[in-house]
């Protein structure tokens, strides 16, 4: 029982890392109806730079606001310059562009930075806490928790709560309309786009200590936030906070009690399974036809 709990402990730190990445992608498909492949690698290179920042004697807490800037602004650029032009062509223009923007991203990561892995630091203990036989969370892992459930209470709060918010729900759901009531529909959809790569930055910055950073990190973490928004439905920004954590516990298990090749299989497994019983994702809102 002990070991149960520490497993499950354990999976609840990677699990928040792929519920941030799910969440940057489920604010990108809700607002334009795009999958962004390009995530994860845009994410990479932002950790990159806060850990040049590191290099030059930067503190942590400087690094990650280079992180989380850049993100904004990586995410605004993409959006505005490379896939507003294709945004209302046929759906697999903007595929096509982020799976572009993905290959670019990795190649400059790689000419820039080198292809040697540098593990990131931490600002919090990696050691884990004790409770008796429980092996309980690390500071770092409280951490990681904390920071992700924060993003996600400050993103509710900002689409529920606010004008700026309102508006970009309405430019996500009724454009059309929305314009005719005056909302800068195009501004509002960069600004979702520009949110989706900050969280997407904060993702990188988390895993980075435990992934070493390099070029292809981030490429099995976008897989497995992937999977965790498809799970959770791609339309439901809660059902992609439960579908990541999920998946991290599961995948913890499969790790621990059946060895860590099969985790990658385990996730297909279910993604499949999932997709079997309910095609939109398990806390999706949106009635799927079946002919």
């Amino acid at each position: 029982m002990a070991r149960f709990l520490s497993v499950t402990l354990g999976g609840l730190s990677g699990g928040m890392i792929y519920a941030a990445v799910a969440l940057s992608l489920v604010l990108i498909w809700r607002a334009t109806r795009v999958l962004n492949f390009a995530q994860g690698a845009m994410a990479m290179f932002t950790a990159y730079l806060a850990y040049k920042v590191l290099e030059h004697g930067g503190s942590y807490w400087v690094a990650l606001l280079v992180a989380l800037a850049s993100g904004l602004v990586l995410g605004a650029f993409v959006e505005r310059v490379l896939v507003r032009p294709v945004e209302n062509g046929p759906p697999l223009n903007a595929v096509v562009v982020t799976l572009g923007v993905f290959i670019v991203v990795e190649g400059l990561a790689g000419m820039f930075f080198g292809g040697t892995p540098h593990r990131y630091p931490t600002h919090f203990s990696n050691v884990n806490y004790r409770v008796g036989d429980v092996s309980a969370l690390a500071p770092f892992d409280i951490w990681v928790i904390v920071s992700v459930l924060v993003v996600a209470v400050l993103l509710g709060l900002l689409f529920r709560y606010t004008d700026v918010g309102l508006r970009m729900r309405a430019a996500a759901f009724e454009g059309e309309v929305a314009r005719m009531l005056g909302v800068r529909v195009g501004r509002m959809l960069t600004l979702g786009w520009a949110l989706a790569a900050v969280i997407g930055a904060l993702a990188a910055v988390l895993v980075s200590p435990n992934v070493p950073l390099s070029p292809t990190s981030m490429d099995e973490v976008f897989v497995f936030g992937f999977t965790g928004a498809v799970i959770g439905g791609l339309d439901s920004p809660v059902g992609a906070i439960l579908g990541g954590v999920g998946l991290g516990v599961l995948l913890n298990y499969v790790a621990a009690y059946a060895g860590s090749d099969l985790q990658t299989l385990s996730a297909l497994a279910v993604l499949v399974l999932v997709l079997m019983i309910k095609p939109s994702g398990l806390f999706s809102t949106t009635a799927t036809r079946r002919v």
